[in-house]
């Protein structure tokens, strides 16, 4: 497997997060595209790496990525609990305590 098949797979990937972030209606669905796409960023990354022969930034960079996407979904994860609290639902159209 060539540079091309790891690109193919973190482009469709990434075509799958940005489709979970226009299309859903849930704000869990839409964190759940936001880690799609940032695995997609981490193939690109240690793909590039391993072709690329640049020592271990790219594997570095991953980590860094994995380790930020696990603290945004601590943080995401209690404001969606302190949302469903407030208003009963997930749903971001819902929530709208702010708009007035």
């Amino acid at each position: 497997m060539g540079l091309g098949a790891y690109v193919a797979v973190s482009a469709a990937l990434f075509g799958l997060g940005i489709v979970a972030i226009i299309t859903r209606r849930n704000v869990l669905y839409i964190l759940m595209g936001i880690e799609m796409i940032l695995n997609a960023a981490n193939i690109n990354f240690v793909a590039f790496n391993r072709f690329g022969d640049n020592g271990l930034d790219g594997r570095m960079f991953a980590i860094f990525t994995i380790i930020l996407a696990a603290a945004e979904a601590a943080v995401a994860l209690a404001i969606v609990l302190n949302v469903f609290h407030l208003f009963s639902s997930v749903k971001p159209s819902e929530a709208d305590l702010l708009r007035e």
